[in-house]
């Protein structure tokens, strides 16, 4: 038997280790089982090589909970530890003190250093039992720990190959004494892990059908010649239970200059800009580490979802470490160019297919668009705007279609948009009858990437349909003749001149075609953006969101109700008539509210009787 301290120069290592080694304490049951694992494929490894007289048998681990004992035990059938092993694995953490323990690991994979990942086994037990026998066959050993430095260790009469670890959970932890709880945990961190994991309950019989809790064998590690649609869908299933059958994925597969193997998924995703809560999971050799994969993989494809595994990514580091590791940003790139060529070779080969996902793969573009050159490079050969009608038109379809009718004075190529095709259905119509060709920017990220596309393409503007007349949309152009005098247009303008709650009004009379509507009511493009912007974003734009909105009231002289309406002798139906024309117009730009829009209503029922 022998007795000591653990070789460290301090008594406060298991303090440090309780605060500092992880942030989540239940850490601990993934560095235990994942050590188990480790020792059996070491066996296998070494088995293979022809350097173990031991029979490899069945491989698994076991954890089981014993509640009433308030214990839980992980149990694996691997290589075992000689007793120098264990002096030397367990006992000899050579570390100067606690500033060098930290200093030394902070920054370190913790997940395969067995002497380190073991102690994580201290943030939640009182005391810790080893007991272990080596594939050497050498005589069983039992260790014991009470979580100060000092240990005992020696024979024991230990029979089977591999090594039981017994945690005495302490008072502060005993949620891990809950079945649910542990078994939450191994499900999360050891759902993919290469050996089968068992979880039992002590005192309870074991199931007839004895079901691993793990797939040991997931689909990212399979060659993607080996599967099929059905394969990719239903591994998709078992990682988003609840979710719709995805649009399609990505099967990554690279072992140089880096290691990375994943699966990434395209989810459907409706207009809005939904909050992703089912996130990209990463993993270290099929060890769950975290699903907050930012800086790893570029930020517009957080809405993606899947299965990333490299052991080249660092662990347990700071963000500002990680943003810097050449290793992620190498990652970071091969990622965009496989999401790029992915749905480069989509629209190539299957374009409709393509098109009938655009509603929800326009999100991902737009958004790499704007946030990256390289994919932006890629991205302008198929990124796609689909018009009224519903066609669909790639940035330099579009400008060959509308090359004669919609360049600016300055021979910049205009594109005509909406927002709200319903609510915008007559500025469209006017639009359509001029020739025009209108496309949809109807989701939310849709502002943000029309001023950037404005900064990225050359010679490019976007202009909204109800930005301007129809005849002033692509340029000021000549209007025609106005049939009224002089003194008619005076009075008109003069009639116009209305009070609306938040709204900044300019009035003009010009001559138009007959067949547009009396009144029309739109909004500059620049101020228009700027209250968007700034009610949406804040920062530097907040304040536009406070200003009053800017509308022009163009008055049609050329409409012939006005010839009517001039000659109205009763001034209050006179003053009706025009607040209700100047209404209309301002209801097709949903900006009559309140009790302006209250009033209107009133007042069309009075005109009605």
């Amino acid at each position: 038997m022998q007795k000591g301290q653990i070789r460290v120069q301090t008594e406060n290592i298991f303090p440090i280790i309780k605060k500092f080694l992880y942030s989540d304490h239940e850490i601990f049951l993934r560095e235990l089982v994942s050590n188990g694992v480790d020792a059996s494929q070491k066996l296998t490894t070494l088995a293979s090589l022809g350097e173990t007289a031991a029979e490899v048998g069945e491989l698994r681990i076991e954890v089981t909970l014993d509640a009433a004992a308030k214990t839980l035990t992980i149990t694996d059938k691997g290589i075992g530890m000689t007793a120098e092993e264990v002096d030397k694995y367990i006992n000899q953490v050579a570390f100067s003190g606690a500033e060098e323990f930290m200093q030394k690991y902070k920054d370190a994979n913790i997940i395969g250093h067995f002497g380190l990942g073991f102690y994580s086994a201290f943030m939640v037990s009182d005391k810790v039992e080893i007991f272990t026998k080596s594939h050497k066959g050498t005589p069983g050993v039992y260790w014991i720990c009470d979580g100060s430095p000092e240990f005992e260790l020696y024979e024991v009469d230990y029979d089977q190959r591999g090594t039981k670890i017994v945690l005495h959970i302490n008072e502060e932890s005993k949620e891990f004494l809950e079945a649910a709880r542990v078994r939450g945990i191994l499900e999360r961190f050891c759902k993919f892990l290469p050996i089968p994991i068992y979880f039992y309950e002590a005192g309870q019989e074991k199931p007839a059908e004895d079901k691993s809790i793990n797939n040991p064998k997931p689909l990212w590690i399979q060659k993607p010649s080996d599967l099929t649609k059905e394969d990719y869908e239903k591994f998709y299933k078992e990682l988003y239970p609840f979710n719709e059958t995805p649009l399609f994925w990505i099967h990554l597969n690279v072992d140089y200059p880096f290691n990375l193997t994943g699966v990434l998924y395209f989810p459907k995703i409706k207009h809005s800009y939904e909050i992703q809560k089912d996130k990209i999971q990463l993993y270290c050799n099929q060890v769950f580490v975290t699903d907050e994969v930012k800086d790893i993989v570029p930020e517009f494809l957080m809405l993606l979802q899947g299965v990333i595994d490299s052991p080249d990514i660092p662990l347990n580091v700071s963000r500002s470490y990680l943003q810097g590791d050449p290793n992620v940003k190498k990652i970071n790139a091969h990622i965009t160019k496989k999401v790029a060529d992915k749905l480069d070779e989509i629209f190539r080969n299957e374009r409709s297919s393509l098109e009938d996902k655009w509603e929800s793969l326009g999100l991902f573009v737009k958004y790499g668009m704007m946030t990256d050159d390289k994919f932006l490079e890629k991205a302008n050969k198929f990124m796609v705007m689909e018009d009224t009608d519903g066609k669909f038109h790639t940035l330099e379809e579009y400008k060959i279609a509308t090359e004669a009718l919609q360049k600016n004075k300055e021979g910049r190529q205009v594109v005509l948009y909406t927002t709200q095709p319903i609510q915008q259905d007559a500025y469209i119509t006017a639009c359509k009858n001029k020739g025009y060709v209108v496309v949809k920017m109807e989701t939310l990220v849709d502002a943000a990437f029309i001023n950037t596309m404005e900064s990225k393409w050359e010679q490019v503007s976007f202009v909204r349909v109800d930005a301007d007349i129809v005849d002033n949309l692509i340029d000021k152009q000549e209007t025609v003749d106005s049939v009224l005098t002089k003194e008619e247009t005076e009075q008109l303008k003069e009639l116009f001149t209305l009070q609306v709650a938040d709204l900044h009004i300019t009035t003009e009379v010009v001559g138009l075609s007959v067949d547009t509507d009396p009144v029309v009511a739109t909004r500059p493009e620049f101020m228009r953006r700027m209250k968007d912007m700034g009610a949406s974003g804040g920062g530097m734009t907040a304040f536009y969101a406070q200003m009053p909105d800017e509308v022009t009231l163009t008055i049609n002289g050329n409409h012939p109700i006005f010839a009517g309406l001039l000659k109205e002798a009763d001034e209050t139906v006179k003053k009706n008539r025009v607040r209700s024309l100047a209404d209309l117009a301002l209801l097709s730009q949903g900006l009559l509210k309140g009790n302006d829009l209250t009033a209107f209503i009133k007042r069309s029922v009075t005109m009605m009787q």
